[in-house]
Protein backbone atom coordinates (compact mmCIF):
# COMPACT_ATOMS: atom_id res chain seq x y z
CA UNK A 1 0.00 0.00 0.00
CA UNK A 2 1.34 3.43 -0.98
CA UNK A 3 0.57 6.57 0.96
CA UNK A 4 1.22 8.78 -2.08
CA UNK A 5 1.97 8.26 -5.76
CA UNK A 6 2.99 11.19 -7.96
CA UNK A 7 3.27 11.79 -11.70
CA UNK A 8 5.45 14.28 -13.49
CA UNK A 9 8.89 15.50 -14.40
CA UNK A 10 12.16 14.00 -13.29
CA UNK A 11 15.09 16.12 -14.37
CA UNK A 12 18.55 17.37 -13.63
CA UNK A 13 18.88 20.87 -12.15
CA UNK A 14 22.14 22.56 -13.08
CA UNK A 15 22.80 25.20 -10.42
CA UNK A 16 25.65 27.74 -10.44
CA UNK A 17 28.39 27.17 -7.88
CA UNK A 18 30.95 29.73 -9.01
CA UNK A 19 32.12 31.74 -12.02
CA UNK A 20 35.16 30.88 -14.11
CA UNK A 21 37.83 33.30 -15.28
CA UNK A 22 35.87 34.22 -18.41
CA UNK A 23 32.67 35.02 -16.48
CA UNK A 24 30.74 31.84 -17.25
CA UNK A 25 29.01 29.97 -14.41
CA UNK A 26 30.43 26.69 -13.15
CA UNK A 27 27.40 24.43 -12.74
CA UNK A 28 26.68 21.54 -10.39
CA UNK A 29 24.16 18.85 -11.37
CA UNK A 30 21.44 18.03 -8.84
CA UNK A 31 18.51 15.59 -9.11
CA UNK A 32 15.18 17.36 -9.29
CA UNK A 33 11.70 17.71 -10.67
CA UNK A 34 8.85 18.91 -8.48
CA UNK A 35 7.05 15.56 -8.00
CA UNK A 36 10.35 13.86 -7.14
CA UNK A 37 11.15 16.54 -4.58
CA UNK A 38 7.63 16.20 -3.16
CA UNK A 39 7.95 12.42 -2.78
CA UNK A 40 11.46 12.68 -1.32
CA UNK A 41 10.07 14.70 1.60
CA UNK A 42 7.27 12.19 2.12
CA UNK A 43 9.69 9.27 2.08
CA UNK A 44 12.09 11.04 4.46
CA UNK A 45 9.25 11.55 6.95
CA UNK A 46 7.99 7.97 7.01
CA UNK A 47 5.54 7.59 4.12
CA UNK A 48 5.52 4.97 1.38
CA UNK A 49 5.68 6.51 -2.08
CA UNK A 50 5.96 5.70 -5.79
CA UNK A 51 6.86 7.81 -8.84
CA UNK A 52 5.28 7.76 -12.30
CA UNK A 53 7.28 9.38 -15.09
CA UNK A 54 9.82 8.98 -17.87
CA UNK A 55 13.57 9.52 -18.19
CA UNK A 56 16.00 8.93 -21.02
CA UNK A 57 18.08 5.79 -21.28
CA UNK A 58 21.16 7.84 -20.51
CA UNK A 59 23.53 8.60 -17.68
CA UNK A 60 21.29 11.23 -16.10
CA UNK A 61 18.19 9.04 -16.35
CA UNK A 62 19.94 6.17 -14.63
CA UNK A 63 21.28 8.52 -11.97
CA UNK A 64 17.77 9.84 -11.28
CA UNK A 65 16.29 6.36 -10.89
CA UNK A 66 19.11 5.48 -8.52
CA UNK A 67 18.53 8.65 -6.51
CA UNK A 68 14.81 7.90 -6.17
CA UNK A 69 15.56 4.39 -4.97
CA UNK A 70 18.11 5.71 -2.49
CA UNK A 71 15.50 8.16 -1.20
CA UNK A 72 13.08 5.26 -0.61
CA UNK A 73 10.76 6.04 -3.54
CA UNK A 74 9.39 3.11 -5.56
CA UNK A 75 10.35 3.45 -9.24
CA UNK A 76 8.01 0.78 -10.66
CA UNK A 77 6.15 3.53 -12.55
CA UNK A 78 9.24 5.17 -14.07
CA UNK A 79 9.81 4.39 -17.77
CA UNK A 80 13.25 4.50 -19.40
CA UNK A 81 13.09 5.60 -23.06
CA UNK A 82 16.10 5.21 -25.39
CA UNK A 83 14.66 7.64 -27.96
CA UNK A 84 14.69 10.83 -25.87
CA UNK A 85 17.05 12.62 -23.50
CA UNK A 86 16.44 13.13 -19.80
CA UNK A 87 15.15 16.68 -19.25
CA UNK A 88 17.65 19.29 -18.06
CA UNK A 89 16.91 22.53 -16.19
CA UNK A 90 19.40 25.37 -15.78
CA UNK A 91 18.93 27.37 -12.60
CA UNK A 92 20.12 30.92 -12.05
CA UNK A 93 20.18 32.35 -8.52
CA UNK A 94 20.09 35.92 -7.27
CA UNK A 95 21.84 37.22 -4.16
CA UNK A 96 18.98 36.00 -1.94
CA UNK A 97 19.05 32.45 -3.31
CA UNK A 98 15.85 32.92 -5.34
CA UNK A 99 15.91 31.04 -8.62
CA UNK A 100 14.95 31.32 -12.26
CA UNK A 101 14.84 28.43 -14.75
CA UNK A 102 15.58 27.68 -18.37
CA UNK A 103 14.92 24.21 -19.77
CA UNK A 104 16.43 21.82 -22.31
CA UNK A 105 13.16 20.10 -23.14
CA UNK A 106 12.46 19.93 -26.91
CA UNK A 107 11.30 17.33 -26.15
CA UNK A 108 12.49 16.13 -22.79
CA UNK A 109 11.77 12.59 -21.68
CA UNK A 110 9.23 13.77 -19.10
CA UNK A 111 6.92 15.13 -21.83
CA UNK A 112 6.93 11.78 -23.67
CA UNK A 113 5.10 9.66 -21.08
CA UNK A 114 2.15 7.97 -22.81
CA UNK A 115 -1.23 7.14 -21.23
CA UNK A 116 -0.79 3.44 -21.95
CA UNK A 117 2.54 3.45 -20.07
CA UNK A 118 0.88 4.26 -16.74
CA UNK A 119 0.85 1.35 -14.30
CA UNK A 120 -2.77 1.15 -13.13
CA UNK A 121 -1.93 -1.21 -10.28
CA UNK A 122 -0.17 1.64 -8.46
CA UNK A 123 -3.50 3.46 -8.15
CA UNK A 124 -5.27 0.43 -6.71
CA UNK A 125 -2.77 0.42 -3.85
CA UNK A 126 -2.56 4.15 -2.97
CA UNK A 127 -4.26 6.75 -0.78
CA UNK A 128 -3.23 9.99 -2.54
CA UNK A 129 -2.34 10.92 -6.14
CA UNK A 130 -0.26 14.07 -6.68
CA UNK A 131 0.61 15.99 -9.84
CA UNK A 132 1.71 19.41 -11.05
CA UNK A 133 1.03 21.18 -14.31
CA UNK A 134 4.40 20.79 -16.05
CA UNK A 135 3.19 17.42 -17.32
CA UNK A 136 0.34 19.25 -19.10
CA UNK A 137 2.52 21.50 -21.28
CA UNK A 138 2.97 18.94 -24.09
CA UNK A 139 1.61 15.73 -25.54
CA UNK A 140 1.60 12.84 -24.87
CA UNK A 141 2.31 13.59 -21.19
CA UNK A 142 -0.78 15.83 -20.98
CA UNK A 143 -2.99 12.90 -21.98
CA UNK A 144 -1.08 10.65 -19.58
CA UNK A 145 -1.79 13.11 -16.77
CA UNK A 146 -5.49 13.21 -17.55
CA UNK A 147 -5.52 9.41 -17.64
CA UNK A 148 -3.84 9.29 -14.24
CA UNK A 149 -6.45 11.65 -12.78
CA UNK A 150 -9.19 9.37 -14.15
CA UNK A 151 -7.55 6.40 -12.45
CA UNK A 152 -7.18 8.31 -9.19
CA UNK A 153 -10.88 9.09 -9.18
CA UNK A 154 -11.78 5.54 -10.23
CA UNK A 155 -9.96 4.14 -7.19
CA UNK A 156 -11.15 6.83 -4.78
CA UNK A 157 -7.79 8.48 -4.11
CA UNK A 158 -7.44 11.98 -2.74
CA UNK A 159 -6.03 14.20 -5.49
CA UNK A 160 -3.27 16.66 -4.62
CA UNK A 161 -2.21 19.46 -6.99
CA UNK A 162 0.63 21.97 -7.08
CA UNK A 163 0.34 24.35 -10.09
CA UNK A 164 4.13 24.90 -10.06
CA UNK A 165 3.90 27.60 -12.72
CA UNK A 166 6.91 27.79 -15.07
CA UNK A 167 5.93 30.32 -17.74
CA UNK A 168 8.83 29.56 -20.16
CA UNK A 169 7.49 26.02 -20.67
CA UNK A 170 4.11 27.17 -22.00
CA UNK A 171 3.39 28.34 -25.54
CA UNK A 172 1.30 31.16 -24.08
CA UNK A 173 -0.02 32.22 -20.68
CA UNK A 174 -3.60 31.47 -21.71
CA UNK A 175 -2.69 27.79 -22.16
CA UNK A 176 -1.04 27.77 -18.75
CA UNK A 177 -4.11 29.30 -17.09
CA UNK A 178 -6.47 26.83 -18.76
CA UNK A 179 -4.37 23.85 -17.64
CA UNK A 180 -4.01 25.15 -14.10
CA UNK A 181 -7.74 25.88 -13.86
CA UNK A 182 -8.50 22.32 -15.01
CA UNK A 183 -6.01 20.88 -12.51
CA UNK A 184 -7.40 22.85 -9.58
CA UNK A 185 -10.92 21.59 -10.36
CA UNK A 186 -9.67 18.00 -10.02
CA UNK A 187 -8.08 18.60 -6.61
CA UNK A 188 -8.97 17.79 -3.04
CA UNK A 189 -5.74 19.30 -1.69
CA UNK A 190 -3.89 22.25 -3.26
CA UNK A 191 -0.49 23.75 -2.54
CA UNK A 192 -0.29 27.09 -4.36
CA UNK A 193 1.94 30.14 -3.97
CA UNK A 194 0.80 33.69 -3.31
CA UNK A 195 2.38 34.68 -6.65
CA UNK A 196 0.34 32.03 -8.50
CA UNK A 197 -2.88 33.19 -6.82
CA UNK A 198 -2.11 36.77 -7.83
CA UNK A 199 -1.31 35.74 -11.40
CA UNK A 200 -4.47 33.63 -11.76
CA UNK A 201 -7.06 35.88 -10.15
CA UNK A 202 -5.46 39.06 -8.81
CA UNK A 203 -6.44 38.05 -5.28
CA UNK A 204 -4.74 37.89 -1.89
CA UNK A 205 -3.70 34.46 -0.54
CA UNK A 206 -6.69 34.49 1.82
CA UNK A 207 -9.13 35.45 -0.94
CA UNK A 208 -7.62 32.89 -3.34
CA UNK A 209 -7.89 30.16 -0.73
CA UNK A 210 -11.56 30.96 -0.13
CA UNK A 211 -12.15 30.87 -3.88
CA UNK A 212 -10.60 27.41 -4.12
CA UNK A 213 -12.61 26.11 -1.16
CA UNK A 214 -15.96 27.52 -2.28
CA UNK A 215 -15.85 27.62 -6.10
CA UNK A 216 -13.46 24.75 -6.92
CA UNK A 217 -14.61 22.31 -4.22
CA UNK A 218 -11.08 21.94 -2.82
CA UNK A 219 -10.99 20.61 0.76
CA UNK A 220 -7.57 21.82 1.96
CA UNK A 221 -5.45 24.73 0.69
CA UNK A 222 -1.87 25.67 1.49
CA UNK A 223 -1.15 29.17 0.16
CA UNK A 224 2.60 29.59 0.56
CA UNK A 225 4.02 33.05 1.16
CA UNK A 226 7.70 32.51 0.36
CA UNK A 227 9.93 33.35 3.33
CA UNK A 228 6.90 34.71 5.24
CA UNK A 229 5.38 31.24 5.76
CA UNK A 230 1.97 29.91 4.78
CA UNK A 231 -1.74 30.62 5.03
CA UNK A 232 -3.65 27.31 5.21
CA UNK A 233 -7.38 26.70 5.27
CA UNK A 234 -10.13 24.12 5.16
CA UNK A 235 -13.83 24.95 5.00
CA UNK A 236 -13.86 25.03 8.81
CA UNK A 237 -10.41 26.22 9.92
CA UNK A 238 -7.70 28.68 8.87
CA UNK A 239 -4.21 29.40 10.19
CA UNK A 240 -1.36 31.71 9.30
CA UNK A 241 2.08 30.31 10.18
CA UNK A 242 5.39 32.11 9.88
CA UNK A 243 8.57 30.42 8.69
CA UNK A 244 11.42 30.15 11.21
CA UNK A 245 13.81 33.09 11.28
CA UNK A 246 17.59 33.07 11.09
CA UNK A 247 17.87 30.65 8.16
CA UNK A 248 20.82 31.34 5.86
CA UNK A 249 19.36 30.78 2.38
CA UNK A 250 21.66 29.24 -0.24
CA UNK A 251 19.17 27.91 -2.80
CA UNK A 252 15.35 27.94 -2.77
CA UNK A 253 15.08 25.30 -5.52
CA UNK A 254 12.57 22.66 -4.44
CA UNK A 255 11.56 24.43 -1.23
CA UNK A 256 7.92 24.67 -2.28
CA UNK A 257 7.86 20.99 -3.25
CA UNK A 258 9.47 20.01 0.05
CA UNK A 259 6.88 22.12 1.86
CA UNK A 260 4.14 20.24 0.01
CA UNK A 261 5.58 16.79 0.68
CA UNK A 262 6.29 17.59 4.32
CA UNK A 263 2.75 18.90 4.83
CA UNK A 264 1.33 15.82 3.13
CA UNK A 265 3.38 13.51 5.37
CA UNK A 266 1.97 15.14 8.50
CA UNK A 267 -1.56 15.20 7.09
CA UNK A 268 -1.43 11.47 6.32
CA UNK A 269 0.02 10.60 9.72
CA UNK A 270 -2.69 12.69 11.37
CA UNK A 271 -5.19 10.11 10.08
CA UNK A 272 -8.02 12.59 9.49
CA UNK A 273 -9.86 13.88 6.45
CA UNK A 274 -9.44 17.60 5.65
CA UNK A 275 -12.86 18.38 7.11
CA UNK A 276 -11.88 16.73 10.41
CA UNK A 277 -8.72 18.78 10.95
CA UNK A 278 -8.82 21.04 14.00
CA UNK A 279 -7.12 24.41 14.08
CA UNK A 280 -4.31 22.87 16.13
CA UNK A 281 -3.95 19.99 13.63
CA UNK A 282 -3.62 22.46 10.77
CA UNK A 283 -1.15 24.60 12.65
CA UNK A 284 1.00 21.57 13.52
CA UNK A 285 1.05 20.38 9.90
CA UNK A 286 1.98 23.80 8.53
CA UNK A 287 4.62 24.55 11.17
CA UNK A 288 6.37 21.29 10.35
CA UNK A 289 6.21 21.96 6.61
CA UNK A 290 7.44 25.55 6.91
CA UNK A 291 10.35 24.40 9.05
CA UNK A 292 11.35 21.56 6.70
CA UNK A 293 11.13 23.80 3.65
CA UNK A 294 13.16 26.55 5.30
CA UNK A 295 15.91 24.13 6.32
CA UNK A 296 16.03 22.73 2.78
CA UNK A 297 17.14 26.13 1.45
CA UNK A 298 20.48 25.75 3.23
CA UNK A 299 21.55 23.22 0.59
CA UNK A 300 21.57 23.16 -3.19
CA UNK A 301 19.06 21.05 -5.09
CA UNK A 302 15.68 19.53 -4.32
CA UNK A 303 15.60 15.78 -3.66
CA UNK A 304 18.93 15.85 -1.83
CA UNK A 305 18.12 18.90 0.31
CA UNK A 306 15.27 17.40 2.38
CA UNK A 307 16.35 17.79 6.04
CA UNK A 308 16.38 14.93 8.50
CA UNK A 309 13.39 14.57 10.85
CA UNK A 310 15.62 15.20 13.88
CA UNK A 311 16.79 18.49 12.41
CA UNK A 312 13.21 19.64 11.79
CA UNK A 313 12.06 18.62 15.27
CA UNK A 314 15.03 20.34 16.87
CA UNK A 315 14.21 23.63 15.21
CA UNK A 316 10.52 23.26 16.06
CA UNK A 317 11.37 22.68 19.72
CA UNK A 318 13.98 25.42 20.02
CA UNK A 319 12.85 27.92 17.42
Amino acid sequence: MYDVIALGELLIDFAPQSVNETGYPVLAANPGGAPGNFLAALARYGCKTAMIGKVGDDTFGRLLIGTLKEAGIDTAGVITDPDVFTTLAFVSLDASGNRDFSFARKPGADTCLKPEEINESLFSEAKVFHFGTLSLTDEPSASATRRAVELAKKYGLLVSVDPNLRKPLWKCEEDAKAAIEWSLRQADIVKISDEEIGWLWGLSPEEGSRKLLTEYNVSLVYATLGPKGCYAATRHQAVNVQSPSGIHVVDTTGAGDIFGGSAMSQFIQCGKSPSQLSEEDLKTIVRFACTAASLSTQKHGGITSVPEMAQVNSLLENG
